[in-house]
């Protein structure tokens, strides 16, 4: 029940707090060219460089583009793999795609809402119990600390 209302509460923030606005258009008219190149361009930045690979605060992680809720922090793990570690997903937040590049064969994950690239989900690694390991660009990802 707990959880219920902090997820209430953190989607109100998200719905009526200016800048935290779930976007419905317009989505990479404000990113830098930086958040461009890894949200658009679908980069990915360089490993151990993100501002959030070492934050467990309590919150929620929203897509950079469109705040788009995406995660919640208690599936947030130290996986030591360079980038923020995810074994869970908010229902309904990414879209799958499969991803051949550069020779590897990877599932790429994005924002169902803007279709923003966020990084790369992998499975089979058995880091947690879920077996999941969304391994995302903090550069594609904003922090709403559960107040």
């Amino acid at each position: 029940m707990n959880k219920l209302i902090f997820l209430f509460l953190l989607f109100s923030v998200c719905l009526f707090a200016q800048d935290n606005t779930v976007k419905n258009r317009d989505y990479f008219g404000a990113l830098t060219t930086e958040e461009r190149e890894i949200i658009v361009d679908r980069g990915t930045e360089k490993a151990f460089s993100g501002n959030y690979l070492d934050l467990f605060k309590a919150g929620l992680y929203v897509c950079k583009a469109c705040n788009n809720p995406l995660f919640k922090s208690d599936s947030k793990f130290k996986s030591n793999c360079g980038w923020p570690s995810f074994d869970d997903e908010i229902k309904n937040s990414l879209i799958r795609i499969e991803d051949n590049s550069y020779g590897m064969q990877r599932v790429e994950i994005c924002c169902a809402n803007c279709k923003g690239h966020l990084g790369h989900v992998f499975e089979g690694e058995m880091l947690t119990e879920k077996n999941l390991r969304h391994c995302v660009n903090s550069i594609s990802i904003k922090f709403i600390s559960k107040k």
